[in-house]
C-alpha cells in the first residue's frame, strides 16, 4: 500500500499536544509555564482543564526547548553577574538531577550529612531523571508507560557492592521481579512474533519487510531478501560462518585478536572476508550501541558481543573481568560481558525511570507516595512537593546552573556559591558542598578556576547523540499480522523499532491486545559514516540539533507506512500520539582502540581523560557516567558514591 501525500501519512491531523514555531517542532510552550497554569493546548485534549505533568507531555522531548538555551548562552560568552542572592545555604547542592545525582543526594544523606541535612538538586530539564525519564500516554482511562530514555538493568549480578546495595536500599528485588513479571514477559511469543528486518528502497532497491529473523535457516531468510543472489549467498556465508577463511592461520589467538582490534568491523566484513556491501551495511546495526557505523566499530569488538564473521578464527573466550575496566572501560567489552554472563536484564514499565522514582520517594517521601518497586509505577508524582521550604531535600526543576565557585581560596573555603538561571532569573545558594553530577563537557564552563589540564580532559569525551522516539498506536494489530514484534532497519530514519517490553508489575501491565493500544519504541543513532568516533558524534548531533519535531514526524509515519501498510497500519488513523526524546548528548563517550584513543581502550591507566577529569576541586567533586567512561547505569551509582567520599574528606 502506498501513502504518498502528507493527507496519506497523517500530516493535517492534529495530534495532541504539538506545536510548531515557524515550521520548526518545539516542545510544548506549556512544558516551560509554572504549574497550575492554563495551557493553550488543552482544547486538543477535548478541553479537559487538568495539569499535564512532564511525563505525559508529547512532541520535542529529552533535551527540550527550555533546557538548553541558557547553558549555551554561557558557552558563548553569556554572563550572568547580577544574581538574586536567595539566601539560602544548604550542605550539599547537587547540580544535575539524574540517576548519579540523586544518587549522590542519597549518599550523602546517609553516610555524611545525615537524615536532616539540607540538600538542593538543581537539573535543567522540567522533570527530575536526566536521561532516566519516563513518558506517559493515556487512552480510554487506561495509563501506558515506556522508557524515555535509560531502558534497563543489565547483568545487575555485575554490580558492584556499592551500586547493587542502592538498587536493594531502594526496594529493587530481582527475585521478586522476575517472579512476578515471568508469565506476561512471554506475550509476544505466543503470538508467534520474532524479529524483523526492514530493507528499505533506499538502499536495498525496495522495502521489504522480513520476518522470523534468526529464528529461521538463513538461506530461507536470505531467499527473502531484496538482495542480489551473490549477496543473498554471502549472507548465509557469513551467519552460517561457512566456507570462511582464517587469514592468518599461522597466528595465535592473541595475535589475531590484536590485529581485529586494529581494524573496523566494517573493514573486516569488506576487505577480509569479501561479503558484499549491501550486507556490511545490514552490519551497521552492531553500531547501535556505539553510534556510529559499523566503520567506527572495533572488530574486535564486535567478535566480543556475538556478531557474525569470526567463528572460523578460533578464537579463545576472553574471561569476563578483562572486558570490564574498573571504574568504566569500554562501552562494547562491557556489553559483551554482560552479555555473556547468563545474567538476565531487568526492564521496568519506564525503563530506569523506576530508579530514579525510587530515589525521589527515598530523598521526598511526600512527593512519591507508596513504598515498592511495584507500585512506584503508578505512583502519582507530586511534582508541587518536590521544592517546598519546609523539606530538607529540595528538587528545583528548569533550573541551569551557570557558575560554580568557591568563597575564598580553594584550599581553605568553608561555603562554595552557585548560580542558576531559572525563569530568564539569575539566582545565587550557598552549601558546604557541591556534586556536579552534570554532563563533563559544561563543567569547564561552570568552574572556570580549574586547571587547564582538567578542563582539557573535562573537554575530551563527545557524547553519543540518539533518539528515543516512542509512537502510541491505537493498535498493532499490523506487526502481528507482519509476525513481528520489532525489526531492525539499517539506513532508516530509525534504525531500529520495537514493541515496547511485555511486562506486569504491581497493578500494571502493558498493553496484551493487539486490537487496543500499545507504545511501538523507534531509535535513531545519529551520526556521519567515515570518520572518527567522536567526529561522527560531533556531526550527528549538529543534524539532530537542526531536525525539526514535523520532519521526525513525517519520517515516523512514512516509515511505519512503508514497514507495516501492506499488513493494514494506516499512518492518519494508528498513530494516537507521538513523543520525540531527543538526546543530542546521549550515550557517555567510551575509549575506541581504532582512533585517537588506543591507550586508554584497554586497561586502567591513570592518565586516561576520565581519570584527570573526575579529580576533585576543593570542595566540589564530580559525579556521572561520564566520570567513569561508561555508559551504564551502575557506573552512574558508582561515581555519585565515590564523589560523596571525596566530598566527606573536604568537608572533614
Amino acid at each position: 500500500m502506498t501513502f504518498s501525500s502528507d493527507h496519506d501519512l497523517g500530516m493535517g491531523r492534529s495530534i495532541p499536544r504539538r506545536d510548531f514555531v515557524s515550521g520548526v517542532g518545539v516542545a510544548l510552550t506549556g512544558s516551560l509555564l509554572p504549574f497550575g497554569f492554563a495551557d493553550p493546548f488543552m482544547p486538543l485534549l477535548g478541553g479537559r482543564q487538568e495539569r499535564i505533568d512532564p511525563p505525559a507531555r508529547t512532541g520535542m522531548r529529552g533535551t527540550h526547548d527550555g533546557s538548553w538555551e541558557t547553558a549555551h548562552g554561557l558557552v558563548r560568552g553569556e554572563a550572568w553577574d547580577r544574581a538574586l542572592d536567595t539566601g539560602e545555604t544548604y550542605d550539599l547542592v547537587v547540580v544535575g538531577g539524574g540517576i548519579s545525582g540523586l544518587s549522590a543526594a542519597h549518599f550523602f544523606r546517609r553516610q555524611v550529612g545525615g537524615p536532616d541535612a539540607r540538600v538542593l538538586v538543581l537539573d535543567n530539564h522540567d522533570d527530575f531523571g536526566g536521561h532516566a525519564k519516563r513518558n506517559e500516554f493515556r487512552h480510554d482511562g487506561r495509563l501506558y508507560l515506556v522508557n524515555g530514555g535509560t531502558l534497563n538493568v543489565e547483568a545487575p549480578s555485575q554490580y558492584s557492592p556499592v551500586a547493587a546495595g542502592l538498587l536493594w536500599d531502594l526496594g529493587i528485588d530481582r527475585t521478586r521481579y522476575w517472579t512476578g513479571t515471568e508469565e506476561v514477559r512471554r506475550r509476544y511469543a505466543e503470538l508467534g512474533l520474532s524479529r524483523g528486518y526492514f530493507f528499505d528502497r533506499e538502499h536495498f532497491g525496495e522495502d521489504r519487510l522480513v520476518s522470523g529473523w534468526g529464528r529461521r535457516p538463513w538461506s530461507e531468510l536470505a531467499a527473502r531478501t531484496p538482495l542480489s543472489e551473490s549477496a543473498r549467498a554471502d549472507l548465509v556465508r557469513l551467519y552460517e560462518e561457512r566456507g570462511l577463511v582464517d587469514p592468518w592461520p599461522r597466528l595465535g589467538s592473541d595475535e589475531k585478536k590484536a590485529r581485529l582490534t586494529r581494524m573496523s568491523y566494517r573493514d573486516w566484513l569488506i576487505d577480509v572476508l569479501g561479503v558484499d556491501s549491501s550486507v556490511a551495511l545490514m552490519q551497521d546495526s552492531s553500531g547501535h550501541l556505539f553510534v556510529t557505523g559499523a566503520d567506527a566499530v572495533p572488530a574486535i569488538y564486535a567478535w566480543e558481543m556475538g556478531y557474525p564473521g569470526f567463528a572460523h578464527l578460533g578464537l579463545e573466550a576472553t574471561p569476563p573481568e578483562r572486558l570490564i575496566d574498573e571504574p568504566g572501560g569500554s562501552h562494547g567489552r562491557e556489553n559483551a560481558a554482560r552479555a555473556g554472563s547468563g545474567d538476565p536484564t531487568m526492564y521496568f514499565p519506564d525503563g530506569n525511570a523506576t530508579i530514579t522514582r525510587l530515589l525521589v520517594r527515598a530523598l521526598i517521601p511526600e512527593a512519591m507516595p507508596g513504598s515498592s518497586m511495584e507500585d512506584v509505577v503508578l505512583a502519582p508524582a507530586a511534582y508541587d512537593r518536590l521544592d517546598r521550604d519546609d523539606s530538607a531535600v529540595r528538587i528545583r526543576l528548569s533550573s541551569t546552573v551557570v557558575g560554580v565557585r568557591h568563597l575564598g581560596d580553594t584550599d581553605s573555603a568553608r561555603e562554595v556559591e552557585v548560580t542558576y538561571v531559572r525563569d530568564g532569573t539569575a539566582r545565587r545558594v550557598r552549601a558546604r558542598g557541591v556534586v556536579l553530577a552534570c554532563w563533563n563537557q559544561i563543567i569547564p564552563w561552570l568552574c572556570p578556576e580549574l586547571s587547564d589540564t582538567q578542563k582539557e580532559a573535562l573537554g575530551y569525551g563527545e557524547k553519543a547523540p540518539l533518539v528515543y522516539t516512542n509512537v502510541f498506536l491505537r493498535r498493532w494489530r499490523s506487526l502481528v499480522d507482519a509476525g513481528v514484534s520489532g525489526a531492525s532497519a539499517p539506513g532508516s530514519f530509525h534504525q531500529s523499532l520495537g514493541l515496547s517490553t511485555s511486562l506486569r508489575m504491581g497493578a500494571y501491565t502493558s498493553g496484551q491486545n493487539p486490537d487496543e493500544p500499545a507504545v511501538l519504541r523507534m531509535s535513531r543513532y545519529v551520526y556521519e559514516a567515515g570518520h572518527s568516533r567522536r567526529e561522527q558524534h560531533r556531526r550527528g548531533r549538529r543534524e539532530l540539533q537542526q531536525t525539526s519535531f514535523e520532519a521526525f514526524e513525517r519520517n515516523i509515519r512514512d516509515q511505519l507506512a512503508r514497514m507495516f501498510g501492506d499488513h493494514g497500519f494506516d499512518p492518519a488513523e494508528d498513530v494516537l500520539a507521538i513523543t520525540v526524546n531527543r538526546w543530542p548528548h546521549g550515550y557517555t563517550y567510551s575509549y575506541n582502540p581504532l582512533f585517537e584513543d588506543p591507550r586508554w581502550a584497554f586497561g586502567t591507566p591513570d592518565d586516561r581523560p576520565c581519570v584527570v577529569a573526575r579529580q576533585p576541586f576543593g570542595r566540589i567533586t564530580i559525579a556521572n557516567a561520564d566520570a567513569a567512561a561508561s555508559p551504564h547505569s551502575d557506573a552512574a551509582i558508582n561515581e555519585a558514591y565515590r564523589a560523596v567520599q571525596e566530598l566527606r574528606g573536604a568537608m572533614g
